[in-house]
């Protein structure tokens, strides 16, 4: 079986991880969350020596999503995802760009294609399934892959926290069901990578996030 890898570029003034996803073997992958610095993303891809073959979101904050239009246009990819209820968040990036102060242009995003619960999608070989996790925001979703005990879990929950809930569309409860419904069943050796900060696996945030236990 062949292997599969992660590439994480930190950018922007959020410290947003950008995630280079690929096979280490046929060298194909995708782009999980361009949130900006569209240059040092394309260097990253550039130095994995990976061929990027879409742009996956999984939700339409800026922080994620700042930089998918122009890394479109740059690789001739399509974007894909998130779920449909953040196309209204992706319809005002710029506005988005305005409320927090952040210098240079941000363009507004359109999905080639919005993904739904349950959906798999995949990159040389390697499947993700499509999870419906709103609570940080109306249509963020996650991407699982069941062979390599792996999800991408974006900004539902992180290594000791939980994604924040005081932004436009967010519901805490919404979070807190979507993390205990549907990511901590999955089993607890699952690792993830998440939107900020380390990874870490589902069996220690169900024993010792505090916003869980």
């Amino acid at each position: 079986m062949t292997t599969l890898k992660a590439a994480i570029v930190t950018v922007t003034v959020f410290q947003q991880n950008c995630t280079i996803l690929f096979d280490d073997e046929e060298k194909k992958g995708v782009v999980v969350d361009p949130g900006g610095e569209v240059e040092r993303i394309r260097e990253a891809i550039d130095k994995a020596g990976v061929t990027i073959e879409a742009i996956w979101l999984t939700h339409g904050h800026i922080d994620h999503a700042g930089g998918a239009m122009d890394l479109k246009e740059a690789l001739g990819v399509d974007i894909v995802g998130p779920h449909e209820a953040d196309r209204e968040l992706l319809e005002n990036l710029e506005t988005q760009a305005q409320m927090f102060g952040l210098p240079g242009p941000v363009r507004n995003v359109a999905p080639d294609r919005f993904l739904a619960e349950g959906e798999t999608i995949s990159f040389a070989g390697h499947s993700f399934k499509v999870l419906h996790c709103p609570g940080h925001a109306p249509g963020h979703i996650v991407f699982y892959n069941a062979d390599a005990k792996f999800a991408h879990v974006g900004d539902v929950l992180f290594n000791g926290s939980i994604g924040r809930t005081d932004l436009l569309g967010g519901d805490h409860a919404a979070l807190i069901r979507s993390i205990k419904e549907k990511l901590l069943p999955l089993g607890d050796e699952i690792g993830f990578l998440c939107g900020h900060g380390p990874g870490g696996r589902f069996g220690d945030e169900r024993r010792s996030n505090p916003f869980l236990v």
